[in-house]
């Protein structure tokens, strides 16, 4: 239902000052009649936008971010609302628009798409629906779009429902579900319980506990009509891995992707906001027919002052596994190659990675700082130290002493992987090569859950895998799978690999070499061309 009620919003508008929706009425009346002045006045669009954007901001300031955070909600900055009203492919035929915005916050995103098809001369009638449930902005999202209302062919609803609960995401209600042609949205970005009612409300896309912006997103996909177009600001971690398997199939199977955006910096996303996720613009359309190539624009900040844009075959970018990897060169494109070629993946040849036993904050009564009878090395991420494992190192906590064989693996040799480094780091992927012959007195050692690992059953395996994935080739590549800091050792088993015999050959070359990384680049560059 629309909201009709009393404001106390002074918008900033050189023009005039409304106290409240009676007057507000009264300009709606006088600004349809000179609707023709506004799609010919770029100005005046600018100080649309500039309005709502003054009025975000003022809400912003009066409401302290803990308690957004709570419900993942963040204010998309002006510009980026601006580039993605203009990724849409608008039809400026068609005599009515219905538009989505879900999770519409103060109504900056409906007002960039507004002003955009004023700006286009677009001389019918635009519907949007928005659905916002935060008490505390719902008037300034209710004032802004009576603000719009002045300035185009413009009606609206403002639904105040629970979107993800408000209609049933089954498949047998599709053909009564509410359709769109357009939908823009910051969805928040929330991590909830696998309990949550959300989560059983679209179970079939979850795996686990989901995080609310791809629930928003798979919903929009349905409100989608056929050939409509859906812009999100996203995170980067949908594109790979486990937990995303199930909405990327979903996506996939309804949608394609036409475009998207990258920004290098992490920091200049969200005006006023302090987020550090490693963030993407995308444009989907519902439709199974695919593009052949995909347009891929980046810039360093959201001031898209640098903007750079690569047309990327459609292949390359939605690979046949359904991971999505984003590539912004024609380096990236080649490295892609190099790799895609290979025959196996860690899983098909045995050499599966797996993630560290103990979580050491749990296990505190089998820790021990210092040696004592019976107890065994424990391994972590510290350890890890220019390609070898350096052990003991004086941390607290090195030891544990248990009989639980549960906490305990065989004293083989392993190749160990950070779980998580630092985005200025320079590598992602940071190796060390564990040795059973440099500790032969322990049957038996752990590994803390910051590091993953890789049972090598020989050391011209160990040393091999140390070459690939210390190897610039296989960081840069999983560089462009996962935009994360986080190495996730499901990606890493289905990264193409060479066959086990050609990783124990280039085990060998290596152990006669410096452990470097330019010497895994040497000789990777002579196996995998």
């Amino acid at each position: 239902m629309a909201l009709q009620q009393t404001l106390e919003i002074q918008f900033e508008e050189p023009d005039f000052m409304v106290n409240d929706i009676q007057n507000l009425h009264k300009i709606c009346v006088f600004a349809k009649k000179d609707i023709s002045l506004w799609s010919k006045n770029k100005e005046k669009q600018k100080i649309m936008l500039q309005t709502i954007l003054s009025n975000t901001a003022r809400f912003i300031e009066s409401a302290p971010k803990a308690d957004r955070k709570r419900y993942g909600q963040f204010f998309t900055a002006e510009k980026s609302a601006v580039h993605m009203a203009s990724m849409f492919d608008f039809d400026l035929n068609k005599p009515s628009m219905n538009i989505l915005d879900a999770g519409a916050g103060t109504g900056l995103l409906s007002a960039a798409v507004v002003a955009r098809l004023v700006d286009l001369g677009y001389m019918g009638h635009v519907h949007l629906v928005c659905y916002e449930t935060d008490v505390n902005v719902l008037p300034i999202l209710c004032a802004n779009m009576e603000y719009l209302r002045t300035h185009a062919d413009f009606s609206y609803i403002i639904n105040t429902e629970n979107y993800l609960l408000s209609q049933s995401f089954e498949c047998e209600n599709a053909a009564t579900a509410e359709r769109f042609d357009y939908i823009i949205g910051n969805p928040p970005y929330l991590k909830i319980s696998k309990d949550a009612p959300e989560t059983k409300a679209m179970k079939q896309i979850c795996y686990g506990a989901p995080n609310l912006y791809f629930l928003f997103w798979a919903m929009g996909v349905f409100n989608l009509k056929t050939g409509g177009e859906l812009v999100y600001i996203v995170p980067r971690s949908w594109t790979s891995g486990a937990y995303f398997e199930y909405f990327r199939k979903y996506l996939f199977s309804h949608c394609v992707i036409e475009q998207m955006h990258l920004f290098v910096s992490r920091d200049k996303v969200f005006d006023k906001e302090s987020v550090l996720q490693e963030t993407m613009i995308i444009k989907v359309r519902k439709t199974l027919h695919k593009p052949q190539k995909v347009i891929v624009t980046s810039s360093s900040t959201a001031e898209y002052l640098d903007m750079h844009t690569f047309l990327v075959p459609y292949s390359t970018i939605v690979a046949q596994n359904q991971f999505v990897y984003i590539v912004t060169n024609q380096q990236e494109v080649n490295v892609l190659k190099r790799i895609h070629k290979l025959p196996q993946t860690l899983s098909t040849i045995d050499l599966k990675m797996k993630t560290g036993i103990i979580v050491d904050f749990r296990t505190q009564e089998v820790l021990r700082d210092k040696m004592e009878e019976g107890a065994y090395p424990l391994f972590y991420a510290s350890h890890i130290k220019d390609g070898r494992i350096i052990w003991p190192i004086g941390r607290t906590g090195e030891y544990i002493s248990t009989e639980h064989k549960g906490y305990l693996q065989p004293n083989q040799n392993y190749l160990f992987v950070k779980r998580f480094t630092s985005k200025e780091e320079p590598r992602r992927l940071q190796c060390g090569m564990y040795r059973a012959k440099d500790y032969p007195q322990y049957s038996y050692i752990s590994t803390q859950n910051k590091i993953n690992y890789i049972a090598c059953s020989s050391l011209c395996v160990l040393y091999g895998l140390f070459a690939l994935l210390g190897s610039t080739l296989y960081d840069q590549y999983y560089r462009i799978l996962n935009g994360s800091t986080q190495v996730n050792s499901t990606e890493v088993n289905a990264i193409p690999m060479p066959d086990r015999t050609t990783i124990e050959n280039i085990g060998r070359e290596l152990m006669k070499m410096p452990i470097t990384e330019s010497s895994c680049n040497k000789i990777v560059d002579k196996w995998i061309s």
